[in-house]
């Protein structure tokens, strides 16, 4: 079903909302949250030329620092954000955090260059992302949780894995926008001032999801523990002050977010920076590289969501760790050997993007199924974000540090990924023995199927 049949039908139902709807319009809002936060990624060479002073190089090092400034602060958002949904609600936090993503990135495309306004330049760009970075800590959490407390025990997999790729297509819908931009206005004119129209063009995208997220209710498994007097009244103590919940919430992180997150920043956005700046191909062939390896692999996030509903989520994401660690150096090796191939080119790309749909798919489902409902949205948020925020989010700074400071070390920027991808495969591997897609999270609130019936988006 398409996503505008699904928010059509969605209307017609008014109060009873099918799980199509539920699952497009959370998705939606999600999509436009990544897009808004990576077209700084994306255009991370032109802030540096906009935004600091001296040499490409020196600034291009301080535009990653500061895209990765706004993964840093994920996790606080998800503290704060995971918090007030488990306290208030699912629906009135993703609600809030969408409009917060859509004001920052407004901000970014009218903020004045460092010609005009000096070192403010950089600091009000700091501060927008820092605002994104916050919004998003309490975005992907509340709209994971959101789907997974309306599907059915079994199928929680499958449901969850259509939230998983808006972030990649997020990517996507950003690369086609810049380049649409950059044909149409030329080159020269779109590194003057072009570049600022994507970021303008997030506030009527915002708006449009925000009006299709107003229609939503609130989840039927939080609202049913409400009701119940079991909701938490203090959610981010109780997370925090269990040491049985911190083991859970370290074990998350080192076996599987973190290890996640740089899977997925490795196989798409240092994939991204490497084709660009290391073999220097030209930024139109690297983006439709980029976006055919994407929308060629977006299915197997289904694919593997629907999978480990079956065979459980543990050894899924295990096995893409293990390749990450075993291939990516031959990987990027042959990705300068067949440079001048964009077919192969394409090819190697769309063999790391089908390693994140492994490791991506699966783990929103298993994060809801690790943690008890009264606190799962404080809990699940803030290993995910510290995993994919600090560590994965740090793959494009760190590995072009570590390119920068041990030149002579061919691919030595893979250092980063692959230890912690391998972290990944000790600690989630001997960490995790139970099936966490046993669980029944409706057990919590006595039990019995969600309150719609639930039909294929």
């Amino acid at each position: 079903m398409t996503v505008s049949a699904a928010i059509g039908r969605g209307r017609a139902s008014a109060g009873k909302q099918s799980l199509s709807f539920i699952i497009a319009a959370s998705s939606v809002g999600t999509l436009i949250e990544w897009y808004d936060f990576y077209l700084y990624g994306v255009l991370a060479a032109v802030f540096a030329s906009h935004f600091f002073p001296g040499d490409m190089k020196q600034g291009f090092l301080y535009s990653l620092g500061i895209f990765w400034t706004g993964f840093v602060v994920r996790p606080f958002g998800a503290v704060f954000f995971g918090h007030l949904g488990d306290l208030i609600g699912r629906k009135f936090t993703f609600m809030l955090t969408l409009g917060l993503m859509g004001f920052a990135t407004f901000l970014v495309g009218v903020i004045p260059t460092f010609n005009t306004i000096g070192w403010l330049a950089p600091f009000l760009l700091v501060a927008c992302r820092v605002v994104q970075g916050l919004a998003l800590g309490g975005e992907y959490g509340g709209a994971a949780t959101y789907i997974a407390e309306h599907a059915p025990d079994g199928k929680r997999g499958f449901y969850t894995s259509w939230i998983q790729t808006t972030a990649t297509m997020g990517i996507v819908i950003a690369l086609l926008t810049i380049l649409a931009f950059r044909i149409g206005l030329g080159e020269e004119a779109f590194q003057a001032y072009g570049w600022r129209f994507p970021f303008l063009l997030s506030a009527v995208l915002v708006a449009l999801s925000g009006y299709i997220r107003l229609r939503l209710e609130e989840s039927p498994l939080y609202a049913r523990l409400k009701s119940q007097g079991k909701a938490s009244h203090n959610p981010a103590l109780e997370s925090f002050s269990s040491g049985r919940n911190w083991g859970l919430i370290l074990l998350a992180l080192f076996g599987f977010t973190a290890p996640e997150g740089v899977v997925w920043y490795t196989g798409q956005f240092y994939a991204l920076a490497y084709m660009g700046a290391v073999l220097k191909l030209p930024y139109i062939e690297v983006y439709l590289i980029l976006t055919f390896a994407l929308l060629l692999g977006a299915p197997f996030f289904i694919v593997f969501g629907a999978l480990s509903d079956r065979i459980g989520r543990k050894g899924i994401m295990i096995a893409g760790f293990a390749l990450a660690v075993v291939s990516y150096w031959p990987v990027f090796t042959w990705l300068g050997t067949f440079k001048d191939n964009p077919v192969l080119l394409t090819l190697l790309v769309w063999y790391m993007v089908i390693l994140v749909t492994m490791v991506y798919g699966p783990i929103a489902a298993f994060l809801v199924e690790l943690f008890p409902a009264r606190i799962r949205y404080t809990s699940m948020s803030l290993p995910y974000h510290i995993g994919n925020g600090v560590f994965g989010g740090g793959v494009p700074f760190i590995a072009t540090l570590l390119a920068t400071t041990f030149v002579g070390i061919p691919l030595i920027g893979l250092a980063y990924p692959v230890a912690v991808a391998a972290v990944g495969v000790v600690v989630g591997g001997l960490g995790v023995r139970e099936h966490t897609h046993r669980v029944k999270i409706w057990d919590e609130v006595g039990g019995g199927a969600p309150p719609l019936v639930p039909d294929q988006p």
